[in-house]
């Protein structure tokens, strides 16, 4: 039997979530306020499909909606992608509660609100939970399940399971936290940076060669936590006790937020290409990454 999804938002990320799901032979029903936006969804759905060299028969599982209730009628899940602002995603689940069946998961692309902040109080706050997404969905699959305090352990055992039946790699959180894991570990990692290069130890070119072509490329194979335990001969308790005081001073002295500075993000337009030029620089990001992702599968 066809599995039945929404698709609330028909931005980027919300185009990128349909791929996933009609490319997964889902039905797809794809819903947002504007007319001009749904007007022009699928001819945009057709450009991420060719560029992430998809086959474009998948775009025939897409259904573009008039209304929210046409959209959410009868699905098992709904992916909700509305503005990242508290008081809109308030009212777009209360709506979602109401006309949604009580069987249908209702779950957010937001990256920044935690579900307790639009769930509380309402009836159906148990199958709503956060599935956070990296940018973009359709050619990065990591999907973070973040449950709100009153999401149900049944309800986030099906999320995984469907989010895997698409195709997308889970990560099950246990509970809510500010920034969930992939923000948090960003953060850091972007603050650190940002201090070198404002303090004329690296410049940007510098500092990205140094993630493209190390961290990053050890890290597309193997996430930190594998990699330390291929470090030392021992392992992982072998590698923290050799370099374990080393990294520990090096993060103790770690940049924090106050690196996030004008200074800096002067210093790093200046080195990067023109905000003219990041949408067409988008699609070819895009297209490489989904290269990447077919030859990782097809060498797994």
């Amino acid at each position: 039997m066809t599995r039945r999804v929404a698709v609330i938002g028909g931005g980027l990320i919300g185009r990128a979530w349909a791929l996933v799901f009609a490319r997964a032979g889902c039905e797809v029903r794809l819903w947002d306020p504007d007319p001009k936006v749904r007007a022009r969804a699928l001819d945009e759905l057709a450009e991420a499909c060719h560029l992430s060299g998809d086959d474009p028969a998948a775009l025939a599982q897409v259904t573009v909606c008039a209304d929210m209730a046409a959209a959410v009628d009868k699905v098992e899940w709904v992916q909700e992608n509305g503005p990242e602002k508290l008081e809109i995603k308030r009212e777009i689940y209360a709506e979602l509660d109401r006309i949604a069946s009580m069987e249908t998961i209702l779950a957010s692309s937001s990256s920044a609100l935690v579900a307790s902040r639009f769930a509380t109080g309402l009836p159906g706050r148990a199958r709503i939970l956060v599935a956070h997404p990296v940018n973009p969905p359709h050619v990065i699959p990591v999907v973070e399940l973040c449950p709100g305090p009153d999401t149900a352990p049944e309800v986030m055992d099906r999320a995984e399971a469907f989010m895997r039946a698409v195709a997308q790699v889970p990560v099950r959180l246990a509970c809510e936290i500010d920034g969930f894991v992939l923000n948090r570990l960003q953060a850091v990692l972007l603050a650190e940076s940002l201090r070198l290069i404002e303090q004329g130890i690296v410049t940007p070119q510098g500092l990205d060669d140094t993630i493209c072509h190390g961290l990053g490329r050890r890290w597309a194979l193997l996430g930190p936590m594998a990699t330390i335990n291929l470090n030392a001969p021992g392992g992982v308790k072998d590698y923290l006790d050799r370099y374990g005081p080393t990294m520990a001073r090096l993060s103790d002295s770690a940049a924090r937020g106050e690196a996030f500075t004008e200074t800096a993000a002067d210093i790093i337009a200046a080195d990067l290409p023109a905000p003219a030029q990041v949408q067409e620089l988008s699609r070819r990001r895009d297209t490489r990454l989904a290269e990447l992702g077919r030859f990782l599968r097809d060498n797994d």
